[in-house]
């Protein structure tokens, strides 16, 4: 089919995510007609690698012929049941997988469909739990400042990113942030866990005041995504555990984005030796195939809501909850994990990719604080000036690369399958387009 007609159909008809509708007058959106790979392949025939893993969902490349498989033979079997009062083999089998993977610390899974909603049912457990233990008065939340953990109304509580909060702000409960240990911070003579300490004491000091309203607080462990891959050491989380259990809070880490081995472990967490309350993944668990999101939470958190009471139970669903061919993606996914020793792999791509950017924009005058944790990767560009992102997306484009940098800051988050060639070509392309959008 003929690129412009599927395009003019798109605008047409499409309302796309995140977009200033009016842009595409003189950036049309790309079609996308196949995946191979790293690859994406448009109505032209031109192929992008895709550097950002189609929004940090896709592990094992598009196409993947083992999730394919999988796929298949789900569809022969069972597409979807309801999971009220019913079960399947695939939604029990990744259940008992997870489980497994925390050491069955966190030995229950609740299912929903995207990061938003893990976010809101995690939220609304850890409230719920107060209540049923006679604290309802513990409802308020905590979030880092710049934090994201979604857009829908409930997220948007704990979500310290301006543009998606501020149009809401009366539908929005708002929640509290306190200090993000963000490494950049570091005063001269301070190391990153330094800063993660001084994060940490603010916490307590917020904690000391507030705990009797406090339910929860909410971090991404590690890497705060939308806030422009910002980076911190892992002594922020051990510090937090330790203070939300002084406290009597819950911690619940959300590993949407930094889950699946995208920080060098599986669960970033594991990376500070401390499990949450809750656990929340979505994006990668299925591979960057199908919509799947769940919450992880411990035995503690479950038996607070099993009673004879309806009322106590926790009453939360969609009508896909635990979808069967999703879930089948899941264990494909897990599959992979398990077989091929991606993470142990991983080191030594991110090795690669790392040495590779710092090759590429280590001298280079505009570029600040080259960071890395496992196989995310970013910098920041001084002086980049008004809507920078879009003409740097545009120009990478030009040179085969989807890349879309957050703000300022130019990040890289490939598949697990990229190899030698390709991170040439990644890094390449990245820097012919630093040097266009600063032209």
């Amino acid at each position: 089919m003929p690129q412009p007609d599927l395009l003019r159909r798109s605008l047409a008809s499409v309302w796309h995510p995140c977009t200033q509708m009016k842009r595409h007058e003189t950036l049309p959106p790309i079609a996308i007609v196949r995946g191979e790979g790293a690859w994406l392949i448009d109505a032209d025939s031109r192929r992008l690698l895709d550097g950002i893993s189609s929004w940090w969902v896709n592990l094992f490349g598009h196409c993947n012929p083992r999730i394919n498989a999988a796929l298949r033979e789900q569809l022969d079997t069972l597409e979807h049941v309801l999971l009220a009062g019913f079960t399947h083999e695939p939604v029990v089998a990744l259940s008992e997988r997870l489980a497994a993977l925390t050491g069955h610390r966190l030995g229950h899974a609740f299912y929903a469909s995207d990061g938003a909603s893990a976010t809101e049912i995690a939220l609304k457990m850890s409230a719920h739990y107060w209540r049923n233990h006679g604290q309802p008065g513990k409802h308020r939340f905590l979030s880092l400042a710049g934090g994201y953990h979604g857009e829908t109304v409930g997220a948007l509580a704990v979500t310290d990113v301006a543009i998606f909060r501020d149009a809401y702000a009366d539908l929005v409960k708002p929640g509290t942030t306190v200090p993000c240990p963000d490494a950049r911070l570091a005063e001269p003579g301070e190391t990153p866990a330094d800063v993660a300490r001084r994060a940490a004491a603010a916490l307590e000091a917020h904690l000391a005041e507030h705990h009797a309203e406090t339910a929860a607080l909410i971090v991404e462990p590690l890497v705060q995504g939308a806030a422009g891959m910002v980076m911190y050491d892992p002594e922020y989380l051990r510090l937090a555990r330790a203070l939300c259990d002084r406290y009597r809070v819950h911690l619940v880490a959300d590993e949407i984005a930094v889950g699946c081995g995208r920080t060098g472990t599986f669960f970033a967490c594991e990376q500070a030796h401390v499990w949450p309350d809750f656990l929340c993944l979505s994006k990668g668990i299925s591979g960057g195939y199908l919509p799947l999101s769940l919450v992880l939470s411990t035995d503690d958190i479950y038996a607070a809501f099993y009673a004879d009471d309806t009322a106590r139970g926790f009453l939360h669903s969609h009508s896909y909850t635990g979808n069967p061919l999703a879930c089948r993606a899941a264990l494909a996914t897990l599959d992979i994990f398990a077989e091929d020793g991606v993470l142990a792999a991983n080191r030594s791509r991110a090795a690669r990719l790392g040495e590779a950017m710092e090759e590429g924009f280590g001298g280079h005058p505009a570029v600040r604080h080259l960071r890395s944790r496992g196989m995310i990767l970013a910098f920041d560009v001084a002086g980049a000036g008004a809507d920078f992102g879009r003409r740097f997306f545009a120009a990478a484009l030009e040179h085969g690369v989807l890349l879309r940098p957050i703000g300022n800051t130019v990040y890289f988050m490939p598949p697990y399958v990229v190899d030698e060639a390709e991170i040439a070509h990644l890094m390449r392309g990245a820097r012919a387009a630093l040097d266009a959008a600063l032209a």
